[in-house]
């Protein structure tokens, strides 16, 4: 974790290009199709032909990210991992990365410095080039807006609109991990708030704490599926909950689904919190999001060649669209899905909401002062 206590270098010190300068100095690239990184007025790639795949992630402090239980180094890996699996999910691999920050001068260089290390940490493990990106100064606090490039054959790439009736659904790994560590550090915050002297209690919770400070992205997977020469119909990277992934493909690909409750890979650490917590695990799954896991359809014919993988699970198959987008419960009840993850505006809409009921309380709890006061005017 970084320590704030340590001897800290302001970034006036080193002014915008210095910054720059530190942050990049130690830079290698991996990449074939890298002929020029940072250094220049723009990098230059050379892909050779080959399909040129771009995605951006925009991060805010306060909205994406709380740093009272955010480690900067963690924050840095994350920020890349959620961009790389932006390529994944398009059956392909991360090659190049951009990142711009933003931020006020209540961050050091060293804080600066933990940041951009867990980028490069993403970047080494998944043999991916840092090639460039911005810096300015914040009045808000931090910000930053990272910017992921990947290469493909244009026979792999693999869309969310191209799903048929039949396919099989499959997810890798497990699902509602992320969503169960979000809210044990949640909780622990409040304890914490309301009373500092209890330290926040998160023994034996590494696994659901990982899979939300430190998630990886499923680059293996797509290899694994290559290796085995099995293509996905369609594709899609879970970052918003099972059920928001799962309606994007029906409805970009004008089918229907079933997804079976009973089939949703839940890991034990996850089950024994939300148990804790009173929360219905398959809610977790289904709306959690965060997991960075991958949902993909498949012909039925390739079933046979995946069937006994540890780290790929059907939990289902595309129907008619009219047929609709159903659960199918443990008890064999057939629900419509609903997609409630999480969505940056509708939060917002939600908090100006909570701002006004708490505005009227107030302004309820004002005029009873004033009716109090008047009574006790009258009694004098």
């Amino acid at each position: 974790m970084f320590d704030n206590r340590k001897k800290r270098t302001e970034l006036s010190e080193l002014g915008e290009f210095g910054l720059i300068d530190h942050l990049t100095r130690n830079i290698r690239h991996r990449q074939p199709a890298t002929i020029k990184g940072v250094g220049d007025d723009a990098a230059v790639l050379d892909y050779q032909g080959k399909k040129i795949l771009v995605s951006t992630d925009l991060l805010l402090e306060g909205v994406h990210f709380d740093l009272t239980f955010t480690p900067l180094k963690h924050l840095g890996y994350k920020a890349a991992i959620v961009n790389f699996s932006d390529i994944a999910a398009m059956n392909s691999l991360p090659a190049h990365l951009t990142v711009s920050i933003a931020v006020s001068n209540r961050f050091s260089l060293e804080a600066i410095e933990e940041i951009y290390s867990g980028i490069q940490l993403a970047c080494d493990r998944y043999q991916v080039d840092l090639i460039g990106g911005d810096t300015s100064s914040s009045v808000t606090g931090l910000m930053m807006s990272l910017t992921v490039l990947g290469e493909a054959e244009e026979s792999d790439i693999t869309y969310r609109d191209t799903a048929r009736e039949n396919d099989l659904i499959c997810v890798s790994g497990d699902l509602g991990a992320a969503y169960m560590g979000l809210l044990l550090l949640e909780r622990e915050k409040k304890v914490f708030n309301a009373d500092p002297s209890i330290q926040p209690d998160l023994g034996g919770n590494d696994y659901i704490l990982q899979r939300q400070l430190k998630p990886e992205a499923r680059v293996d997977i797509v290899r694994k599926l290559k290796a085995l020469k099995v293509k996905p119909t369609a594709m899609i990277d879970i970052s918003d909950g099972l059920a928001s992934e799962v309606l994007h493909i029906c409805t970009d690909s004008e089918t229907g689904c079933a997804i079976y409750e009973e089939k949703i890979p839940v890991d034990p650490a996850t089950l024994a919190m939300a148990q804790e917590m009173g929360i219905d695990p398959t809610i977790c799954a289904l709306n959690g999001g965060e997991d960075y896991e991958l949902l993909f359809t498949i012909d039925i014919h390739d079933y046979d060649t995946l069937k006994d993988d540890q780290e790929i699970t059907v939990i289902g198959h595309m129907t008619h669209q009219a047929s609709g987008m159903n659960l199918i419960t443990r008890s064999g009840t057939q629900v419509p899905l609903r997609a409630q993850g999480w969505d940056a505006f509708k939060e917002r809409r939600e908090e100006r909401g909570e701002r006004r009921e708490e505005k009227g309380e107030r302004r309820e709890e004002g005029g009873e002062r004033r009716e109090e006061r008047g009574e006790r005017r009258e009694e004098k």
